[in-house]
């Protein structure tokens, strides 16, 4: 990860509050970096908070699809993902698959205030970082038999 961070800053419904609270409290460390983010979200916090943000589609509408392909294709190396544990949501398989797919690729996800706080506390958030990358090569590879 070069220091120059490509962020994707992602929040349901009831936690868009949050989501742009905190992203005021760190609008100067955020700025420094190449923001994404999903429909509503992505609108919001570039019109309250006044940053730049590249919005992708509704989460539900394919937003978190367009976030996975980010991350398999290397365009992404944060997720701030403020999710609701109280509210179902109509689309909670590609909420599923999008934190699947980072951890797969060992993306640094926060999907709270206290978590993102570590997060962009971190001297790592500013600096180049060499991140791990598992080979799934013997997983893929593998055969059964019957």
């Amino acid at each position: 990860m070069e220091a120059k961070k490509r962020i994707a800053l992602v929040a349901h419904d009831e936690m868009k509050p949050k989501m742009i609270a905190w992203a005021k409290k760190h609008k100067s460390s955020l700025s420094q970096h190449t923001l994404f983010g999903t429909g509503t979200t992505g609108g919001l916090l570039s019109s309250e908070v006044g940053l730049d943000i590249v919005c992708l589609k509704s989460g539900p509408l394919g937003g978190d699809l367009e976030l996975g392909h980010l991350i398999v294709n290397d365009g992404l190396d944060i997720l701030f993902f403020f999710w609701d544990p109280m509210t179902a949501q109509p689309h909670d398989v590609d909420v599923k698959a999008l934190l699947r797919i980072s951890a797969v690729h060992n993306i640094p996800i926060a999907c709270n205030e206290a978590s993102a706080d570590f997060l962009i506390t971190s001297s790592f958030f500013s600096e180049s970082y060499k991140k791990e990358t598992t080979d799934y090569s013997a997983h893929i590879n593998r055969t059964t038999s019957v």
